[in-house]
This record gives structure tokens, C-alpha cells and sequence, in this order.
């Protein structure tokens, strides 16, 4: 199937054409997965998402009205599924800032190295020490590059409020990452130099 614009390609999907849904997985199921593994902290869970995301999107296409990007619409539905599992998982997660984005969203495997792969984890983890609160509008606007009027659309929040939670999420994660490495900092390093029962001269 040849690309389509936008309105044709809506159109034919409300009309249940299994092209143009293939077409809307095709252009959007890579990008879903990744924003829904950001919030999650679980890939498998997040592929999960993404399959309930894109059904939606599927059997719910004559609801969705052209006031705002179809991705925006995509991106609503995954949102208050990441949300719903969230609050029945009673987890918290969290996001990240734009220079760090790339370190998340490559798009093809590398060899990362030791000092890099340190890193993703210590980002991961500091992120999932912040709420869905913060890390929902955060991953919108510094990993998906969304606006923050596209992420109140998202959202269906004020924009003042997508302001105030991107703002103080990324303090928040700035906090978060100061701790992990004061930790590190403060923490001796073990495995190095004299072993136990072993003497050096």
C-alpha cells in the first residue's frame, strides 16, 4: 500500500479497511511501544499495551474527530491504558530530559559500553522512582517531542498543568540522579585491590 495522507488513511480506517489499520500499525507501533515501555519499565507489558492500544484504535476509529492529530488520538488511548495498569499495579515510574533521549529511543541495537550500559540503568532507575504523574508529560515532551498543547490534548489537562508537572518532573528526576550519585560516590568499591585471604605486596 502506497502512503496516504492522513485524511484518507482515517477514512478508510473507520471504514474497518484492514489495509489502512495495518498502514496505522506500520507508521505508529514502534513509537507506541517504546513511549508505553518508558512508562511501564516492563517490555513485554508495554508490547501488551501496544497491541490493546492499536485494537482500540481499530474498533474505536469512528469516535475519533479530526481536531487533533491522529497520533495524538493514538497516543490518548495508550496513555489511560499505561495509567489504569499503573494504578492497579501500584507502581511508580518515570522520564527523562532531551539530552538524554537518545540514549532510549535507538532505533537500531548497539554495542553499548560498560560506562554506557551503567548509565541506562542508572536512569532507569531513577526515573522509576517518580511518579506517572510526572513521567507521563515528561516522556511526551523530552522522548516523543510532542508540544505541551498536544500533550494537554493527550492528556485532556490544562496547560498550565502539563507545564508545572514537566517542570517539576524533570527537578524531581535532577534530584533523583544527584542521590544515585552521591551513592555511588560514597560507596567503596568491592573486588578491587586486596581479596579476602589474600595478602599483596
Amino acid at each position: 500500500m502506497n502512503r496516504m495522507d492522513e485524511r484518507e488513511l482515517v477514512k478508510r480506517l473507520q471504514q474497518k479497511d484492514e489495509q489502512a489499520f495495518q498502514e496505522v500499525v506500520r507508521r505508529y507501533k514502534d513509537r507506541v511501544v517504546n513511549y508505553l515501555w518508558q512508562l511501564m519499565g516492563d517490555y513485554e507489558k508495554a508490547v501488551d499495551l501496544a497491541q490493546e492500544t492499536f485494537l482500540r484504535v481499530f474498533f474505536k476509529a469512528h469516535k475519533y474527530r479530526p481536531i487533533a492529530p491522529l497520533a495524538s488520538w493514538i497516543y490518548t488511548i495508550a496513555s489511560n491504558l499505561a495509567k489504569t495498569e499503573l494504578r492497579r499495579m501500584k507502581k511508580m515510574n518515570t522520564v527523562s530530559f532531551d539530552d538524554i533521549k537518545n540514549i532510549f529511543i535507538e532505533e537500531e541495537p548497539t554495542y553499548n559500553s560498560p560506562e554506557k550500559d551503567e548509565l541506562i540503568r542508572t536512569l532507569r532507575a531513577a526515573l522509576n522512582r517518580l511518579s506517572p504523574h510526572y513521567r507521563i508529560p515528561l516522556i511526551l515532551k523530552d522522548l516523543e517531542g510532542f508540544s505541551q498543547e498536544e500533550i494537554a490534548q493527550i492528556l485532556r489537562l490544562p496547560l498550565g498543568t502539563v507545564k508545572a508537572r514537566i517542570s517539576r518532573g524533570r527537578k524531581r528526576l535532577k534530584k533523583e540522579l544527584e542521590k544515585t550519585t552521591a551513592l555511588g560516590a560514597g560507596r567503596s568499591p568491592k573486588g578491587e585491590g586486596n581479596h579476602e585471604g589474600v595478602e599483596t605486596s
